[in-house]
């Protein structure tokens, strides 16, 4: 507990208001809560301004794609089934399998150019969370239950680079996330369940008996 304080002890006001935000954010989602996306705003603001500072240049700039995504997230969490939630969905394993090769080899070439190019630092770390967390964003956006699954291996991954970079707060809150982004895998996958019982019934509802 005294190692916590500590931690927090070094950590700037400007990013533990972010952190705040963020985990106002990744409850909200959880719940499904269409004001996941407003928070989302305000934390991924805050933490591009912290990465570009430290030097995480594909961590700043994904933060400011959050800025975006948030918006069209809100947008299609709101009006993108005729003003009705939109269900959860989920994605065939050959998906992720083509995705995760893409996204794989793309960071091997954007960490080689950002080794030789710039002052960034751990840059293959950096490329391959940012990358992973664009795709995996989107995929909250629409609803995808998958999702999950990739945010537990990310957030695990920015614990170690936030730690590395003194990023003290930071590196919690992503270990929180660790533990969130399980919570919200299950409670997405009982949703999922529920309302594809739902549609079964409702379709069994519908087909008249032979005559």
């Amino acid at each position: 507990m005294d190692r916590l304080i500590n931690l927090l002890e070094l950590s700037s006001g400007l990013e533990l208001t972010a952190v705040a935000f963020a985990i106002a954010y990744i409850v909200l989602a959880i719940r499904q809560s269409l004001w996941c996306w407003p928070a989302a705003v305000c934390s991924a603001s805050l933490f591009s301004w912290l990465f570009f500072q430290g030097n995480l240049y594909m961590e700043a700039w994904l933060q400011a794609y959050y800025v975006a995504i948030a918006f069209y997230g809100f947008w299609v969490w709101r009006f993108g089934n005729k003003h009705q939630p939109i269900p959860i969905t989920t994605r065939p394993l050959g998906f992720h399998v083509v995705w995760v090769f893409l996204l794989l080899v793309t960071s091997i070439f954007i960490s080689i150019y950002l080794r030789l190019r710039t002052d960034a630092v751990f840059p293959e770390l950096d490329t391959v969370t940012t990358l992973f967390s664009l795709f995996t964003t989107y995929l909250v956006a629409r609803k995808v239950l998958e999702n999950w699954l990739y945010w537990i291996v990310i957030n695990s991954l920015y614990v170690w680079l936030f730690t590395l970079q003194g990023f003290q707060a930071t590196a919690i809150l992503f270990a929180i996330y660790v533990i969130m982004s399980t919570v919200g895998y299950i409670r997405w996958r009982q949703d999922y369940r529920q309302n594809q019982r739902k549609r079964v019934d409702s379709a069994g509802m519908r087909v008249s008996p032979a005559r």
